[in-house]
């Protein structure tokens, strides 16, 4: 995996460095982390390295196309994920957070079309579904019910 990881960043035109390496690999096993959980679990790999440095190279993987930015509203922190270019939603639960992937609902990308495209030509459409998810809905219609652990896991 580490292998696939450095041929893709040779290939976005980034040098391969243990920041680049470790961040790819905690995005890959925690999709929709924040970028603080991301720190740290670099950090938990690497030893010393400093959240800016973490988010540097969360912002230069972006950039390059590989890491997705996922951002679900203005109080909330932004998430990642690897970017596979499938053009897939999001739905996102407005009571804990949890953000799961959405395919896009209809063919090739993108899978919307606006009702007027302004003169430019679409590339990508990104949907946000928000609603309440079941764990949420049955917690709530328990009597002394709490939120589900993992809030704002993805």
């Amino acid at each position: 995996m580490t292998t696939d990881m450095a041929e893709d960043l040779r290939s976005a035109g980034l040098r391969v460095t243990a920041p680049r390496l470790a961040t790819l690999a905690v995005v890959a096993e925690c999709q929709h982390a924040e970028a603080d959980d991301i720190a740290a679990a670099v950090r938990e790999r690497l030893g010393t390295v400093s959240r800016q440095a973490v988010y540097d190279v969360l912002h230069a993987l972006t950039d390059a196309g590989l890491l997705r930015r996922v951002a679900t509203g203005a109080r909330s922190a932004a998430r990642y994920e690897i970017h596979r270019h499938d053009n897939h939603h999001h739905m996102v639960c407005r009571v804990c957070g949890r953000l799961e992937d959405v395919p896009c609902t209809i063919g090739e990308a993108p899978c919307l079309t606006p009702s007027h495209d302004h003169g430019f030509e679409i590339e990508v459409a990104e949907v946000l579904f928000r609603g309440v998810c079941s764990a949420c809905r049955t917690a709530s219609a328990s009597p002394g019910a709490t939120v589900p652990s993992g809030a704002g896991a993805g």
